[in-house]
């Protein structure tokens, strides 16, 4: 892959059905069989499904129920998420092998920044090529890998040839590439959005890069100059190897719904979910804040945000929530809700105060049991009585990235 003075040259490194090639390796009676890793309660979904099992119609996502009756003979495996750490901590062994500079995206997946590199191990596909090769005997698991100039376009390749895949995009590739890619297979751009864009005429992403970006704007204000950007192939964003970024502003996490909200009841629990995964982060990282901002979105896609600032910072998840909910209960609904999202702002890093009372000593020091309990044995083991019987048992969460130490414990 030839490249200019100036341009980059980025991979997405992409686990193949991460969880349950996992379970497949340490248990030979699982391969070649079809499996499906999920959670242990009564409403679970898929969390993954094997490369056997995608045939059926099987999917992440899909209520177990619905993939057992779509595959009488499908195996069910419950999730271990310590495995699937280790298992994500090695392979991120072998990628800083190639480049310091490696992103962890998610437990399965990361970017890597190979510019510097490509002299060393002499050039980019043999890098890849490489990185393949040491993960299957070191990991037991196989990869797909996509480079391009970009993470937008890094994610698009290693997506083409699953699984076991390796595609190359280059530059002068990039036009004729999106011309007639589908919209809803780009970076960003999912189900419901893909309607959207439908409706408009927009099929493909060369239909998406003829409109003005103004049109785009008017119509999913600050997401239009995205999608005009995404349409184009572009995408300045950088690598960013953990814990090299700056100290965050803000704190969140949001969950665009299967199926509309209609009522405050149910939004109320996904707040509390979403209050309670902010807080775990915010922990993890030694922050605390004390603005919360609470983001709704209808089914038209009208995103809007109220925030409440408070003169103490919070750092626990029914802190957040009872802060939250203070906002939802000002807040008329318009229509459905498609979109939920509660973040935290004005941050400090560092302990602010220590509690007067005896009650909130108790509730800190709760809290803080429950962390090494989740940290341990994954996320939502210890968990509130109101999200109980919700379907985020034992997940992983998106802001999964490993922490100081992680190696000496995992990686021989």
């Amino acid at each position: 892959m030839s490249r200019g003075v100036h341009e980059r040259v980025i991979m997405h490194v992409d686990m193949d059905a991460f969880f349950a090639s996992v379970e497949q390796r340490i248990d030979p009676a699982l391969r070649g069989r079809p499996v499906v890793v999920c959670g242990s309660g009564r409403r679970t979904v898929v969390a993954a499904a094997s490369y056997e099992a995608r045939p059926y119609g099987i999917r992440s996502g899909m209520p177990l129920f619905e993939a057992a009756r779509k595959c009488p003979d499908l195996l069910v495996v419950q999730a271990d998420i310590p495995k699937y750490v280790d298992a994500s901590l090695r392979v991120l062994h072998v990628l800083e092998g190639f480049t310091p500079d490696v992103e962890v995206y998610s437990i399965d997946e990361a970017f890597l920044d190979v510019t510097g590199s490509l002299a060393l191990f002499h050039g980019a596909e043999r890098i890849a090529r490489l990185i393949k090769e040491k993960v299957k005997q070191e990991v037991g698991l196989t990869c797909s890998v996509g480079i391009a100039p970009n993470k937008l376009l890094a994610k698009l390749a290693s997506a083409m040839h699953k699984p076991d895949g390796l595609q190359v995009i280059r530059p002068e590739d990039v036009p004729s590439l999106l011309e007639d890619l589908p919209v809803e297979e780009q970076w960003g751009i999912g189900p419901r959005l893909g309607t959207y864009l439908r409706e408009m005429g927009i099929r493909t992403c060369g239909q998406l890069a003829k409109i003005p970006v103004g049109i785009l704007e008017k119509r999913f204000g600050i997401m239009g100059r995205m999608l005009y950007r995404m349409a184009r192939g572009m995408d300045d964003a950088p690598v960013v190897p953990c814990g090299t970024g700056p100290d965050a502003r803000s704190m969140g996490h949001s969950m665009t719904q299967d199926q509309d909200i209609t009522g405050k009841e149910e939004i109320a629990w996904y707040v509390f979910l979403l209050a309670e995964m902010v807080g775990r982060r915010l922990r993890a990282g030694g922050y605390a804040g004390k603005t919360v901002v609470l983001t709704l979105r209808y089914t038209d896609f009208q995103t809007f945000s109220r925030r409440m600032t408070l003169k103490r910072y919070l750092a626990t998840g029914p802190q957040i929530y009872e802060t939250a909910m203070r906002i939802l209960d000002g807040i008329r609904l318009k229509d459905a809700v498609r979109l939920v999202g509660v973040s935290l702002t004005n941050l400090v890093r560092g302990r602010t105060q220590i509690p007067l009372f005896e009650g909130e000593r108790k509730g800190e020091e709760l809290v803080l049991a429950m962390d090494r309990v989740n940290n341990r044995y994954g996320e939502f083991t210890l968990t509130w009585g109101p999200l109980l019987g919700g379907r985020k048992d034992r997940v992983v969460p998106p802001s999964w990235r490993p922490k100081d130490g992680d190696f000496k414990h995992t990686v021989p």
